[in-house]
């Protein structure tokens, strides 16, 4: 603390600095000297919390690991958890975000990681950016504070790949790529999402790769595949990264899924919840969208015989002048052609609900309150609802309406720290 605060008494265990966040960079760069870890850190516009936990997964099965907690990536949380590191650390897992220019260099050179991963490249933040390219060369800044001889694992199939590589190859880093695209070192093959896995075929250099994550989805199948290629940047043993990583699930907020029964006695009286409430951006509502279309709904089960595809979408924050476009141009992803229904909250979604075909708008509201309320008006048995919006528009308050309808869960609900 920088003063005595008021009620607290004079004896109390505290200690006194000029400047509270100098002091407290102060101890997490002491924490990063004492510590022999390798050090790992993740940044990128979509999917980097819930890759930092899949990375934290995998390690912590191979030393002892510590990660960054909920989104602790701003430049308090960086320090922060730098300082609580334990000195006998094997292995770090640090989460690096950023809101504006020149935010992410400082936080990647007080973590000093061996290896840094870029988990993918899109339009978010792009209030405080003139364009993609923007993003992408503060996102690249990461490769920064590489440790000597260190490692950047970049997407390869963003566009902006070229600038994530020229900044990692200035940096005297080992550039490794991985994606869907030809040339990625490591490279995803055929990936196929099922009802609650999805199930992915690579080639990791010139190795076959085989392997599964317990939620359905493209975009965790490729997030995985850096994740994996940055473990064994590291040195992590393949095989068990590769068996730990299947007992890695999403958690709330951040696309777990969970049914939802309507009846205490009659189990076939279920719905689908997707919740993916805790934040939204364009790529981000995009492969949000993506794993909606794909989810099989249940027919005959309810009072609509045939079962919905059902999207609750609150607005994308921080997205400047373009955002009205960006928003109703959810509409014409290819995705949408499989959802049946679009509720929209918020007056930025209102430019999506108006860009809507008749025959999929739902309702436009305010607020997530307004809209709570009333959601078990809106679904029925055999539904399968999806839920997501910027952390600021609270859709949780949507998902805990949808979960209030329920009568015991068959499946537990994934619960676990928030993040992104």
């Amino acid at each position: 603390v920088s003063h005595l605060p008021e009620g607290v008494a004079a004896d109390a265990p505290l200690l006194l600095v000029e400047d509270v966040q100098t002091a407290l960079e102060a101890l997490g760069r002491a924490a990063r000297a004492r510590t022999r870890a390798q050090v790992l850190a993740v940044t990128g516009s979509v999917g980097k919390t819930s890759t930092k936990e899949m990375l934290a997964r995998m390690l912590s099965d191979q030393g002892r690991t510590h990660a960054s907690v909920a989104s602790y990536n701003n430049h308090w949380g960086v320090p922060l958890t730098l300082a609580r590191m334990p000195a006998d650390t094997e292995y770090a897992v640090i989460e690096i975000g950023m809101n504006h220019p020149g935010e992410i260099a400082p936080l990647a050179r007080m973590a000093r990681p061996h290896v840094a991963l870029i988990t993918t490249v899109g339009q978010a933040h792009l209030e405080a950016f003139a364009n993609i390219e923007g993003i992408a060369a503060e996102k690249a800044s990461i490769v920064e504070g590489l440790e000597p001889g260190g490692t950047a694992v970049l997407n390869g199939d963003v566009e902006v790949f070229p600038i994530l590589r020229a900044a990692a190859e200035a940096a005297g880093a080992r550039v490794v790529s991985f994606g869907e695209s030809a040339g990625c070192h490591h490279r995803a093959l055929r990936i196929e999402a099922l009802e609650d896995t999805t199930v992915a075929e690579a080639r990791a250099w010139r190795t076959p790769l085989l392997y599964k994550v317990a939620a359905p989805g493209r975009h965790f199948a490729v997030n995985a595949l850096g994740a994996l290629a940055a473990c064994w940047a590291l040195g992590a043993d393949r095989a068990l990264c590769v068996h730990s990583l299947g007992r890695w699930a999403p958690y709330s907020g951040r696309g777990a899924h969970e049914d939802i029964l309507l009846d205490p006695t009659e189990t076939e009286l279920r719905l689908h919840l997707i919740d993916d409430a805790y934040n939204a951006n364009p790529a981000s509502m995009a492969a949000s969208l993506e794993v909606l279309a794909a989810a099989p709904v249940r027919h005959d089960t309810g009072r609509v015989r045939v079962g919905r595809r059902i999207a609750v979408l609150g607005d994308m924050k921080e997205l400047g002048p373009k955002s009205p476009a960006l928003h109703a141009g959810l509409a014409a992803l290819p995705a949408m052609g499989k959802v049946d229904t679009v509720h929209c909250i918020g007056p930025l979604m209102r430019h999506l609900f108006d860009a809507l075909p008749d025959a999929k708008r739902g309702v436009w509201a305010e607020s997530a309150a307004a809209l709570a309320g009333d959601m078990r008006h809106k679904l029925d048995s055999g539904d399968v609802v999806m839920v997501k919006g910027s952390l600021s528009m609270n859709l949780a308050r949507v998902v805990d309406a949808i979960r209030k309808m329920g009568h015991g869960q068959p499946d537990p609900a994934v619960v676990g720290p928030e993040d992104e």
